[in-house]
């Protein structure tokens, strides 16, 4: 088959350093990317093309099993490495390709490599589909507030920090909008901005502009601007393509 996309996560460097040294010696492994926590992890994955992913449990941030939950773009298969073998019958439960003790000999890499290269050369769905969570642990101090996602109405960037609301309160996590936007669902969050994601059920209104942004209303009274750039994926996830295109909506463009 062709050459197997492999991401490697580990918040130990000399870990990342054995295993990319192990799997360079194994023909058609191409490493396209390594991180070393699960909040990497999930800003990662988005953007980057990956078959294989070698993953650590224990990790700052977020641990594997969290990081595996909330990725949009899952990889066709998981590999879990990590030094504790309680962990086995729940990373077998997502459907894990194989699950490695650390320290790893050469020959145990080679057997996991090719149990993934036989799943993956027959089409088989190595993973199982991202559990979407239904709410939200926002740090509050020493406390953790659970905010309902059906709740959040918006998400703004502010430098590297995202603001959410949610309704009259504010909300604030040190960690970026993408990072954040890979734990929401895509058909009910949308990105309108470089710099802003709504909740498509939290619109009221929404108005096109000269300049052929929007100006969109919430619920809860707060409007925001899209972006020129995000201007087509706007009209597709709110159906404003046909809107549009009647005589009423040119008329009013």
């Amino acid at each position: 088959m062709s050459t197997i996309r492999v991401v490697i996560a580990d918040d130990e460097p000399l870990a990342r350093l054995r295993l990319r040294r192990l799997l360079g010696a194994i023909a058609g492994i191409e490493i396209v990317a390594e991180c070393a926590s699960g909040i990497e992890l999930m800003q990662l994955l988005p953007d980057c093309p990956c078959d294989l992913l070698f993953l650590d449990i224990q990790m700052p941030g977020a641990d594997g099993f969290q990081a595996l939950e909330h990725v949009v773009a899952r990889p066709r298969a998981v590999v879990f490495v990590t030094a504790y073998a309680e962990h086995a019958v729940r990373a077998f439960d997502v459907q894990a390709v194989d699950y490695l003790l650390k320290p790893i000999s050469a020959e145990r890499l080679l057997q996991a490599v090719e149990r993934a290269q036989r799943a993956l050369a027959n089409d088989a769905p190595l993973a199982a589909p991202p559990t979407i969570p239904r709410r939200l642990a926002l740090p509050i101090g020493r406390r953790m507030q659970m905010v309902e996602l059906d709740e959040l109405d918006c998400a703004m960037a502010q430098a590297n920090y995202v603001e959410l609301k949610v309704g009259a309160r504010s909300f604030v996590l040190r960690e970026t909008l993408q990072g954040f936007q890979a734990r929401l669902d895509p058909s009910r969050f949308l990105r309108i901005h470089r710099s802003t994601i709504v909740r498509i059920d939290a619109i009221r209104e929404v108005e096109p502009l000269a300049s052929g942004r929007y100006r969109i209303a919430l619920h809860s009274g707060l409007r925001v601007v899209s972006g020129r750039s995000h201007r087509e994926l706007v009209r597709e996830a709110l159906g404003l393509r046909e809107a549009e295109s009647s005589p009423a909506g040119q008329a009013r463009a």
